[in-house]
Order: structure tokens, then C-alpha cells, then sequence
């Protein structure tokens, strides 16, 4: 009998070259709308270097693609928000709890500025997805929306890891990752109908709770 020929692999860091690409997209459109334009797909792609098909599938609309690339100028990132406590490492900067608030002030301060082009970003990526699975392309792999969130939770608690257990540590930025952003937003307003400084108190609570709870 032969022996059995293992799987192939499939080839290390496509879904990061997924997000990469569609972050060049971003950025070469809101280049070309600081420069007093609005751009057609076309000229966006050019600008990135990348194929107008390989564009397209990724933002069949270019109204979609230009109504994120200026949410995500206004986006935070880690660098910034995190450059003075990299520069200084000071033990009070070091604390999860404290990094992880300073993200959720900087997405809630994006998101009081941003919340009408916010929920029509939103209602976008809900109608891709839905336009997908009517399609018979429900394991369709391109991503919908562009992960923000998911760096700063780095980020913030990269300086603790080391405080958690491996598996705990994966499922503690999972869950943070639902406590922020716009999905919260929607949730506190339209849902559960209670203002902002409650939407702060609850979300920071929960912050709090939840790495304490992956810290025992």
C-alpha cells in the first residue's frame, strides 16, 4: 500500500494579503479625495497598484469604498494612540484595564463624530453579505469590512500578555472586540435605549470584568 499523501498546505499569511489589499484600497482612495477628488474605482485602483477585477471584488460599489476610506482617516490606530506610552514604559501605561479604556474613548469619540456614515457603512457590509448568501456564495472569503478594532486590542494588551494563558488570552480579545466598535453603538442606542455616559459606564465595566475574569 502507498502511503497516504498528506494535505496540502495552504500557503501561510493569503487572509493578512486579503486585508492588506483591501487597506491599500482604503488608503489610495482617501489619498485621491484629499486631493479634491472623487475617484472612480479605476483611478483608485491604479493608485493602489492593484486590478480593476481584484478592486471590484473586493468593493463592487465605489460609493462603499469611498464612504469607509474617509471613516478610516478618521479611525484611531495603535501607533498613535499608544506612541507615548511605547517612548516611555511606564508601569501605569503597562495596565490592560487602562489601555484597553483609552481605546474604547478613542472608537467612542470616532463614533459620536462618525455615526450616520458609521451605520451606512454597516447597512453596506450587512447588504454585501446578505447579496453573497443569496447567491449560493455564503463561504464567500473576501473580507466585508476592515478589522480596527482587532489591532488596538493588541496593542492595548500586548505589555500584559504574558498575565494570561494562552487560550484564555485568544478568547479575552474576541470578546473585548464585542464590547467596542459600531456593532456596540447600534446596541446601546436602538436596543437597550440608554444614553452615552451609561453606554461608557457599562462598556468600561465590562472591560474591566472581563480581564479580570482571564487573569484568574
Amino acid at each position: 500500500m502507498e502511503p497516504k499523501k498528506s494535505a496540502a498546505k495552504k500557503p501561510a499569511g493569503r487572509p493578512n494579503q486579503k486585508w492588506r489589499t483591501r487597506k491599500d484600497l482604503l488608503q489610495a482612495a482617501a489619498k485621491l479625495m484629499n486631493e479634491g477628488r472623487k475617484p472612480s474605482l479605476d483611478e483608485v485602483a491604479a493608485e493602489a497598484h492593484i486590478s480593476r477585477a481584484t478592486a471590484y471584488r473586493y468593493f463592487p460599489k465605489v460609493e462603499a469604498l469611498l464612504l469607509e476610506a474617509a471613516l478610516d482617516l478618521s479611525s484611531p490606530d495603535a501607533e498613535t494612540l499608544f506612541k507615548a506610552d511605547m517612548m516611555s514604559g511606564t508601569p501605569e501605561t503597562r495596565d490592560p484595564v487602562a489601555r484597553m479604556t483609552r481605546v474604547d474613548t478613542a472608537f467612542h469619540d470616532m463614533m459620536s463624530a462618525n455615526e450616520v456614515p458609521l451605520r451606512m457603512m454597516l447597512a453596506t457590509s450587512m447588504e454585501r453579505r446578505l447579496s453573497v448568501g443569496s447567491r449560493g456564495g455564503g463561504n464567500d472569503k473576501m473580507p466585508a469590512r476592515q478589522n480596527r478594532r482587532s489591532p488596538l486590542i493588541d496593542a492595548a494588551l500586548a505589555p500584559a500578555k504574558k498575565e494570561f494563558k494562552p487560550g484564555d488570552f485568544d478568547k479575552l480579545k474576541k470578546a473585548l472586540a464585542l464590547i467596542i466598535g459600531t456593532e456596540a453603538m447600534v446596541v446601546f442606542k436602538d436596543v437597550l435605549e440608554v444614553d452615552e455616559a451609561e453606554a461608557r459606564d457599562v462598556t468600561r465595566w465590562a472591560i474591566r470584568v472581563l480581564i479580570e475574569g482571564a487573569r484568574r
